[in-house]
């Protein structure tokens, strides 16, 4: 179906459309948000934001950039926004454990493995995304999107909304940043 048919038809609220649309996106807007979060029942929870975020608000969608474009940014923004969530969550819980209110301090799994990861690269691929999660949040959003994604420099930068020039920049932060996080591991494996 033409991309422009298709946004027409949700914007008039048709549900066979919004049906199709996630038939079609629900992978990629999963492993995206799996990516940033690392986390699988959460990456189910917010991929379902996704898909709701775009059914309210697709009367405001222009057709600037492609729809799957538009559904990265949002998977983008809904990932980071419940990761900032979490973070908030996890200080409270701290500070209340700290001052006795609540022993149960929550803690994220040591290790994470991504479904896409072939069985012989499971440990490589847990310190890779141990490091990936440490990254500051525009370097984590372009090496994902780049790099797990597999979207050209071009693509990242319409879904971040900045220049080709600034996702070079972050992934070659990214990089170095990672290079730090990754050099023990890889002293001890050679």
């Amino acid at each position: 179906m033409n991309e422009q048919l298709l946004i027409q038809q949700l914007q008039q609220g048709v549900e066979k459309a919004f049906a199709q649309v996630v038939d079609a996106y629900q992978h990629l807007v999963y492993n995206t948000v799996l990516s940033l979060l690392q986390n699988k029942d959460e990456a189910e929870d917010v991929s379902q934001e996704v898909f709701i975020q775009m059914y309210q608000s697709v009367g405001q969608f222009k057709g600037e950039s492609k729809l799957s474009t538009w559904l990265y940014r949002i998977a983008v923004t809904k990932s980071l926004d419940w990761q900032r969530r979490k973070n908030r969550k996890k200080r409270f819980a701290f500070i209340e454990g700290l001052f006795g209110a609540d022993d149960n301090i929550r803690h994220d799994p040591p290790e994470f493995n991504h479904p896409g990861v072939v069985m012989e690269n499971k440990e490589k691929a847990a310190f890779l995304f141990k490091a990936i999660r440490v990254l500051p949040e525009n370097q984590k959003v372009a090496f994902t999107l780049n790099k797990v994604e597999g979207l050209s420099y071009q693509e990242v930068a319409e879904i971040m909304q900045v220049t080709d020039a600034s996702v070079e920049a972050l992934l070659h932060r990214a990089k170095q940043n990672l290079r730090k996080e990754l050099g023990d591991y890889y002293k001890k494996n050679k």
